[in-house]
């Protein structure tokens, strides 16, 4: 119902519109509720409060999932901005105006899939410090921190070691991914897309095929995350990758396909003993978005 021009709008709760993004970007009230630490029934009479005020049904639901309806892809995108625009109006008061340049390092994987997601929430919540990214492999990222090359880095470890001074944020399988619908993985020898030496998954796939004496052949070999999807999306070649890298046109191949199990990695940060206040910032950051996806598995 349109309110009268005669009286004052309503006002948007920042809080339900918090509340509206989760859903939206997670597709479940409950994942969402877990991410804004309300119960899945508040959140629901959230949304119902929102929906009232605005006339107006902003989800579609049936018993397998959330989708936004017309009106709620155009709310979504006021939200966003309203949120944003709290975020900056707020840290300008609460938050010390830290300025500097902060040097970090990630592998190809994370620097491709997460970075860009962390990076921009950060940038609205700290305007004045710039982050400058190096994408490398693990080890070469060790080798610059030695050399005090970062200030921060991110490294993909094998479960059975560990970076010295590193802080693990994440721990997860790692899982043979293959197209969906795909055959790679019932060819003789076994075509396999691997990354270049030194990276973990690498090395953890390998020992497992040679565990159960699998016969194969390295089919593509990328130094890019790009690549790697290519060849599996090909159905050239099978590939390791966290469970959570999936996408909707891979699946994860395990001992009813024939396939080995490789077991788990680590992702872990190392931060320079002599952090200043714009790196401590960023490795907060960084913890606080792997702390949530953790929770509600989604970056």
């Amino acid at each position: 119902m349109n309110a009268p021009l005669n009286h004052p709008l309503p006002l948007l709760d920042l809080d339900v519109l918090r509340t509206f993004v989760a859903i939206a970007e997670t597709g479940s009230f409950t994942t969402a509720a877990n991410a804004v630490f309300r119960t899945p029934s508040a959140v629901s009479m959230q949304i119902k409060k929102l929906e009232d005020i605005l006339g107006r049904s902003v989800f579609a639901r049936d018993a397998r999932s959330v989708t936004l309806t017309t009106d709620g892809e155009m709310l979504l995108g006021y939200a966003r901005r309203l949120l944003s625009i709290n975020r900056e109006v707020v840290s300008k008061f609460i938050i010390p105006d830290i300025v500097g340049v902060v040097r970090l390092g990630s592998p190809d994987d994370y620097g491709e899939r997460v970075l860009p997601h962390v990076l921009k929430r950060f940038a609205q919540s700290h305007p004045s410090i710039a982050v400058d990214v190096t994408i490398d492999q693990s080890v070469n990222l060790r080798r610059r921190m030695d050399d005090r090359a970062l200030d921060i880095t991110l490294l993909t470890n094998s479960y059975k070691t560990s970076a010295v001074g590193a802080e693990v944020l994440l721990t997860e399988p790692i899982v043979w991914a293959g197209a969906k619908g795909g055959c790679a993985h019932l060819r003789e020898p076994l075509p396999v897309s691997l990354w270049e030496e030194g990276c973990a998954w690498r090395a953890g796939a390998l020992e497992a095929l040679g565990r159960e004496g699998r016969n194969y052949r390295i089919a593509y070999m990328s130094a890019h995350t790009a690549g790697q999807r290519a060849a599996i999306m090909a159905d050239l070649a099978v590939a390791p990758l966290p469970k959570s890298f999936l996408g909707d046109e891979m699946v994860s191949l395990g001992a009813r396909d024939g396939m080995p199990d490789i077991g788990t990695y680590n992702l872990a940060m190392v931060v320079a003993p002599d952090a200043s206040a714009p790196v401590k910032a960023v490795a907060d950051h960084i913890r606080a978005t792997f702390e949530l996806f953790r929770e509600t598995g989604k970056f």
